[in-house]
């Protein structure tokens, strides 16, 4: 059985002006697909649009940076249910499989 992790000391711990802050380290995330299956009906539904969001994680404990996460995501369109439905933001930090309908 694991036990507790290691301490490892802030880097940034004592920094009070913003400038001396490290760099985030950018990293890109596609979830932008040309079909997917629908969530309902398994009919393979068509990109109707793209788009992207940049979510903010703290920081990387290997690194000691902030890391910013640019993911680039797709709206489908299902012409059997009719309906809108996309793959949600937060699937990408949890499981890829979670699904959102408008």
């Amino acid at each position: 059985m694991f036990g507790p992790g290691e301490y490892v000391p802030d880097p940034t711990e004592g920094i009070v002006d913003i400038q001396d802050l490290p760099r985030p380290q950018w990293v890109a995330y596609s979830r932008n697909h040309d079909h997917t299956p629908c969530p309902r009906c398994d009919h393979l539904a068509y990109r109707h649009t793209s788009g992207q969001r940049t979510l903010h994680d703290l920081g990387d404990l290997s690194t000691g940076c902030p890391v910013d996460l640019l993911v680039i995501y797709s709206s489908h369109y299902c012409s059997k249910c009719r309906k809108h439905c996309h793959i949600a933001l937060r699937g990408c930090l949890k499981s890829p499989d979670m699904s959102v309908f408008n």
